[in-house]
């Protein structure tokens, strides 16, 4: 068991969806329901690009810039991460929110969402396409959230968080379809809930664990390997970065918390020195 170090200031109200932008070496992550873009260099202190609304996903696009998910859909970035053209909407029920995604190793963009009032069943895991055309992947899910491709390709690692377990699909590289179901790993409700999703470059799983002061590493078996501890409850996220991409940094809430002195380092963004290296993370083709 490990501590994990603080590294920034507390720099979001909920952080996550941390990114690492190997090409300028920083670390992008979400103040998601502030609608904010937060630009972390190491050794440097944090920039916010403020939105207004929901920023939920940032990935780097294959054609310069990036794309941000937001509400109800997903916009286009610059490199200074300004806004290009308008929001592409992927849904209109206003009950619903982006909530995490990631990008496959063909790069298309997915996009998981769920109910503001956390309604069971009442998200949907979209794909988009390199052409930004919109298709249901998988419907009926509560809160939509880390997603992790195994580097063969053939299967996806998926946390829907209230199900307390991590499942892995079968996935169709050609079509962008997942496939027969299977848990990985089931997690205790005393532990925390799963949440966001890092793989490295072993297949290893590390696990962030919302209520859980922890992120947990487990085997593509399912066999708890690391625990990573933190001194904030909420517990949001984690990705792969730094120079040798071997630091896990990890993102923290303070969402909710009445007192805001009961945990001062909730909303940093904190790393652990993890010894392996991630695994490489996509970028979205449209």
């Amino acid at each position: 068991m490990t501590k994990a170090t603080q590294v920034t200031d507390v720099v979001t109200n909920h952080g996550e969806g941390p990114y690492w932008d190997a090409a300028a070496g920083r670390l992008l992550l979400v103040d998601m329901l502030a609608g904010a873009v937060v630009e972390f260099e190491p050794g440097s202190r944090a920039v916010r690009h403020g939105f207004g609304g929901v920023a939920a996903v940032v990935r780097r696009r294959t054609a310069g810039g990036f794309v941000l998910a937001v509400e109800h859909g997903f916009r286009l970035l610059d490199d200074d991460l300004q806004p290009v053209g308008d929001v592409q909407e992927v849904f209109s029920d206003p009950s619903i929110r982006m909530n995490e995604g990631g990008c496959d190793p063909q790069g298309r963009l997915y996009l998981g969402t769920m109910a503001y009032e956390a309604t069971e069943g009442a998200g949907t895991l979209y794909r988009i396409d390199a052409d930004r055309s919109v298709h249901e992947v998988l419907p009926g899910v509560t809160i939509s959230n880390g997603l992790q491709w195994r580097a063969d390709g053939q299967a996806v690692f998926y946390n829907d968080t209230p199900t307390h377990r991590i499942s892995r699909f079968a996935f169709d590289a050609a079509s962008g379809t997942f496939g027969d179901r299977e848990t990985v790993v089931e997690i205790p409700e005393e532990q925390g809930n799963p949440d966001g999703l890092a793989i490295d470059a072993e297949g290893g799983l590390w696990c962030a664990l919302y209520g859980g002061h922890a992120v947990h590493r487990y085997d593509q078996d399912g066999a708890l390997t690391e625990v990573v501890e933190l001194p904030a409850r909420d517990v949001t996220s984690c990705t792969f970065g730094g120079p040798d991409g071997t630091t896990l940094f990890i993102t923290t809430s303070r969402d909710g918390w009445g007192d805001a002195d009961a945990e001062p380092q909730a909303g940093a963004v904190f790393a652990h020195e993890a010894g392996v290296r991630g695994a490489e993370q996509y970028s979205f083709a449209g």
